[in-house]
C-alpha cells in the first residue's frame, strides 16, 4: 500500500511541479529556429548570389524599383 501512495504523490507533486518548463520550451524553439536557419543556408549554400539576381530580375517592373 505505500508504494501505491508514494507513487501517487510523485506523479501528483510531478504534474504541478512547472519550475522548469519555460526553459525547456525556449530551448525547443531555439533549437528548432536553428535548425530551420541551417537548411536555409545549406540550402542557399554558394547559389545566394543567383537567388538576388533573380529576385531582383523578378522587381526589375515593379514601379519605384531601379536595379542597377
Amino acid at each position: 500500500m505505500k508504494l501505491i501512495t508514494f507513487l501517487y504523490t510523485y506523479v501528483a507533486n510531478l504534474h504541478r511541479d512547472t519550475k522548469g518548463a519555460s526553459a525547456i520550451e525556449y530551448a525547443i524553439i531555439a533549437g528548432l529556429v536553428a535548425i530551420g536557419f541551417i537548411v536555409i543556408a545549406g540550402t542557399l549554400g554558394t547559389n545566394i548570389g543567383e537567388v538576388f539576381t533573380s529576385i531582383t530580375t523578378s522587381l526589375q517592373g515593379i514601379d519605384g524599383v531601379n536595379a542597377p
